[in-house]
């Protein structure tokens, strides 16, 4: 599988003609410019939506807490044909920045369980990155020095937009803001090895949650539970699945983890990782300086990282 060009990169992040999407990003209009928010449209414009609309917040979590009001001003935006500019002229950032929480879930593809002889989870396995690891969609992945197992994971991310706790399955779906691509980037000799085998460490370094390249809402999305799922490093594939694998799907996580925590708009999950991560190679494969990871989901798009 080869590496996309930029061509074909701007290319899969557009949604499928006809569609109704709506596909939430943060960026730059110019370098060292403040954020702005912004829709992505087909043909590779960007509306900016802190020009169409002055009052709208910025960020992209405080944007999904005025709810209803503020995707309806969204849609106007588009709407009205004012300030789109070039994709290729902006700098895309993480469509989620600075969440109260990055909620991520361990062994939640059967196809992986199977990959590492083990059994399948009965009730989902939780862990958390700090929000500082995340990193834009095309953003560098920085190798830190006290790690020489860094590895990659594609996952699919979903975006809290309602605030709830005991949050019951059949409303679950009420409470997703929408879809985006995430690499769980995992030192593994800190997650699997060192500081009491507990996750957080490895998993938490700065850059090791790679989001984007936007926050694709839910009506956008034909089927999450069916989506292709692949990730690959210098061109060569390394994970190719689908999201039907999942264990426990999108409703049963916001239930699970809303019995113990609030949830709050701009909230992200990531929902585990199909086969293929380099630890479990054999021999094992590691990320190091100079490669290029890229992970891709279906509809929802593209994001290719360099390791430096």
């Amino acid at each position: 599988m080869r590496v996309l060009t930029r061509g074909a990169l701007l290319a899969a992040l557009r949604p499928p003609a006809g569609s109704r999407t709506m596909r939430l990003v943060q960026f730059r209009p110019a370098p060292g410019a403040e954020p702005h928010l912004g829709l992505e449209e087909e043909g590779g414009s960007v509306v900016d939506l802190s020009a169409c609309e002055p009052a709208l917040p910025r960020t992209m979590r405080a944007f999904l807490e005025t709810g209803d009001a503020g995707l309806a001003a969204a849609r106007r935006a588009q709407e009205s044909g004012r300030h789109r500019l070039p994709r290729a002229e902006v700098t895309l950032l993480a469509p989620v920045t600075g969440p109260d929480k990055v909620i991520c879930v361990g062994m939640n593809y059967k196809d992986h369980c199977l990959e590492q002889d083990v059994k399948i989870p009965k009730e989902p396995i939780i862990f958390s990155k700090f929000p500082s690891a995340i990193a834009g969609p095309f953003d560098d992945i920085a190798h830190p020095a006290e790690s020489g197992e860094v590895d990659w994971e594609v996952e699919l991310a979903f975006v809290i937009g309602k605030k709830g706790k005991h949050i019951a399955e059949a409303a679950a779906l009420d409470h997703v803001a929408g879809f985006t691509v995430a690499n769980d980037v995992s030192a593994r000799d800190w997650q699997m090895k060192r500081n009491g085998r507990q996750w957080l460490l490895g998993k938490t370094f700065d850059t090791f949650c790679p989001l984007g390249p936007a926050l694709v809402t839910k009506d956008a999305v034909r089927d999450f539970n069916n989506l292709g799922i692949r990730c690959s490093v210098n061109g060569q594939l390394m994970q190719s699945s689908n999201t039907s694998q999942l264990i426990f799907k999108v409703p049963t996580l916001i239930a699970w983890v809303s019995r113990f925590v609030t949830l709050f708009p701009g909230d992200v999950f990531l929902t585990g990782t199909p086969p293929g991560v380099g630890v479990f190679r054999k021999p094992p494969v590691f990320l190091k300086r100079g490669d290029v990871v890229q992970c891709e989901i279906e509809e929802l798009g593209t994001i290719r990282n360099k390791v430096v």
